[in-house]
C-alpha cells in the first residue's frame, strides 16, 4: 500500500503566476497552478493528504492590498482559495503575525484545513492556535501528524503582534509529542515551518540560533516516517537520516511529494520505501474555476497599483541589482532620504531586498513601492554608538568575497538560501568596504559630518525593525536600544511621503565605495 503527501510551503500570498512587477506576467509560480497540480496528481494517486506549511497570508502585492488598503477583517479570498483546494491540515509559517493576531485567528476560523500548532503556547500552557497534533485514518493506517513552527518568529515579529504567545523549540516540542504519538499511531509526519540547519554530515550551514532545527529533530528523534519542511525557501527533495523530507521554494513553483510505500508484518505498519520529489508547477495551467472567484479582487489591484503618485526628474530604474550594492543608486538614496526625514535623524540603513527589484519608473506607481520594498517591515530609530556603527556595517560587508580580484558574493548570502536583505547600505556617513580585508576589519574609512566616527560617540539611525531588533545576526542591534517607533509599514509610508512630494529628483551622492585593494 502506498500513501502520498502532497504539500505546499511558503505561497506568501501569491495566487495568480505574477510578481506584480508587471500588468501581464505570467510567471512559472502562483498557488492557482499549484491548484491544478494537485488535482492532477490526486488523479493519478492512492490514500492521498494534503499539507500547506505556512507563510500564506503575507508576502504579495494582493496580500497587501487585502489587509492594508481594503482593510479586511480577515484574508478571505486567500483562505477561501485554499479551502476549494482541499487540504487537510495546514500549520503556520512566522509571517502569519505580520498583520497581527486578530486577522490570524480569523484566518484560522475561516479555514477548512485543520491547523496543528504544537510549539506555540500561552500564559497558560494552552495550545490557543491549533491542536500539537492529529492523527488521521488512511485507509486503515493511523498517521499522526504534528505541526511545529520556527521560534525565530520572535527575532523580527513585532512584539505587539505576539501578544500573550510563548515559542517553544521545535526540536523539544517534537521530542515531547512524537513519543506520545507513536502509542497512538502507525506512522508519523512532521510539519514544520522551518528550515535545515546543517548538511547531511553534520557541518552547519548557518548559525545555530534555533531558527532551523530539522537535522536536530531527525537525529535525535525516532518515530518519524517523514517531515515536510519551509521557511528557508529551499528547494529540497530527498532523505535525511533516513527519513524522506521536502522543501518546495516558495510562491508555489512546486509541490512537495511524498510516497511512503507501507508493508505489514506481525500485525505493525512500517516504511518499506519512500520516495521525495518536488513537482514544477510551471507546466500546470491555472485553475480557471478558482481564478474566476478572484477576478474582482484582482482588477481592484491593478487599478489600485497603476495610479500615478509622483514624477521623477531623472532616473530611480536600474537592471543590475548587484552593481546598486557595489555602487548605490539614486533609488536606495531616495529611501534613505525618506526613512531619515520621516523619523527625524540624520543616519539611515536599508536595503535592496531581492534581484526583483528594480527601482522606481516614471511615474513612480504603487507597483512600484510595492514590488521594490516587499517586506511589511516598519521602521524603528536606535541610539547605538559609533562602535556598534562600524560592527553593524563590518557585518553588511560579509555580503562581498572575492575571487581573482573581482569583487563577487560571498557564498553564504546565496546558499542555503537567498539572503539579500541582510546586506545594509548606509545613508547620512562616508564609508569604505574593503573586500581584500579580513571580516571585522574590512571598514577602512568611517566619517560622520566629515569627521572620523569615534567607538563612544552617541548616534541615532534609521532602520526597518527587523534590523532593528537584531534581525539577520546584527548582534549590536535590540529592542533595548530603541527609542523611537513609526507604526506605519514601510511601503505605505512611501507613499504618504508621496502624496505631499509630486516631484522627486532623482541623485546619488556617492557616500560609499567598495574596494579591493589588498
Amino acid at each position: 500500500m502506498k500513501i502520498n503527501i502532497l504539500a505546499t510551503s511558503d505561497t506568501h500570498g501569491f495566487l495568480f503566476p505574477t510578481n506584480y512587477v508587471n500588468l501581464k506576467d505570467n510567471k512559472p509560480f502562483g498557488l492557482l497552478r499549484c491548484a491544478s497540480c494537485f488535482k492532477d496528481q490526486k488523479e493519478k494517486m492512492e490514500n492521498t493528504v494534503t499539507i500547506d506549511n505556512g507563510d500564506f497570508i503575507e508576502g504579495s502585492p494582493l496580500a497587501y492590498f487585502i489587509a492594508k488598503v481594503k482593510k479586511q477583517p480577515s484574508p478571505s479570498q486567500i483562505s477561501n482559495t485554499f479551502n476549494m483546494m482541499d487540504y487537510d491540515f495546514g500549520v503556520l509559517g512566522n509571517h502569519e503575525f505580520n498583520y497581527g493576531l486578530d486577522y490570524l485567528h480569523k484566518a484560522i476560523k475561516e479555514s477548512d484545513r485543520q491547523f496543528l500548532c504544537a510549539n506555540i503556547i500561552d500564559e497558560h500552557n494552552n495550545h490557543p492556535l491549533g491542536k500539537p497534533y492529529a492523527i488521521k485514518n488512511v485507509n486503515g493506517i493511523k498517521i499522526g501528524f504534528l505541526g511545529l513552527t520556527t521560534q525565530g518568529t520572535t527575532k523580527w515579529e513585532n512584539p505587539d503582534n505576539l501578544k500573550g504567545l510563548k515559542f517553544l523549540s521545535a526540536a523539544d516540542t517534537a521530542k515531547k509529542y512524537v513519543p506520545e504519538m507513536c502509542k497512538q499511531t502507525d506512522l508519523n509526519v512532521i510539519v514544520y515551518h522551518g528550515g535545515i540547519e546543517k548538511d547531511e554530515f553534520g557541518n552547519p550551514t548557518e548559525e545555530l540560533n534555533g531558527e532551523n532545527e530539522t537535522y536536530e529533530i531527525l537525529s535525535n528523534i525516532d518515530g518519524i516516517d517523514a517531515i515536510v519542511t519551509g521557511h528557508q525557501h529551499r528547494k529540497i527533495a530527498g532523505h535525511l537520516f533516513n527519513v524522506p523530507i521536502i522543501q518546495v521554494g516558495h510562491r508555489g513553483e512546486y509541490v512537495g511529494h511524498i510516497e511512503l510505500d507501507i508493508d505489514k508484518q506481525d500485525g505493525k505498519y512500517s516504511v518499506k520505501n519512500s520516495n521525495a520529489e518536488l513537482i514544477e508547477t510551471k507546466g500546470y495551467q491555472i485553475d480557471n474555476d478558482i481564478a474566476k472567484t478572484l477576478l474582482p479582487i484582482q482588477n481592484q489591484i491593478n487599478n489600485w497599483l497603476d495610479e500615478p503618485m509622483a514624477n521623477i526628474q531623472g532616473n530611480m530604474e536600474f537592471n543590475d541589482s548587484f552593481n546598486v550594492r557595489l555602487n548605490k543608486n539614486s533609488f536606495i538614496q531616495f529611501i534613505q532620504e525618506i526613512q531619515m526625514t520621516t523619523m527625524g535623524v540624520d543616519i539611515s540603513a536599508t536595503a535592496l531586498f531581492n534581484n526583483e527589484a528594480h527601482g522606481f519608473e516614471n511615474p513612480i506607481t504603487m507597483r512600484n513601492i510595492i514590488t521594490n520594498y516587499v517586506y511589511p517591515n516598519t521602521l524603528a530609530v536606535l541610539e547605538i554608538t559609533g562602535a556598534d556603527l562600524k560592527a553593524a556595517i563590518e557585518t553588511s560587508a560579509k555580503y562581498f568575497t572575492a575571487e581573482n580580484g573581482n569583487i563577487t558574493i560571498n557564498h553564504d548570502y546565496i546558499f542555503p538560501k537567498a539572503k539579500h536583505y541582510n546586506y545594509d547600505m548606509y545613508e547620512g556617513i562616508d564609508y569604505v568596504i574593503n573586500v581584500a580585508k579580513p571580516f571585522g576589519q574590512r571598514v577602512t574609512k568611517l566619517l560622520y559630518h566629515g569627521k572620523p566616527v569615534v567607538s563612544n560617540q552617541k548616534l541615532k539611525i534609521a532602520l526597518n525593525i527587523y534590523r532593528a531588533v537584531g534581525g539577520g545576526n546584527f548582534t549590536m542591534f535590540n529592542a533595548s536600544k530603541i527609542i523611537k517607533k513609526d507604526g506605519r509599514m514601510m511601503s505605505q509610508l512611501i507613499a504618504d511621503y508621496l502624496r505631499n512630494h509630486k516631484n522627486i529628483k532623482a541623485k546619488n551622492n556617492h557616500n560609499f565605495k567598495v574596494i579591493y585593494e589588498p
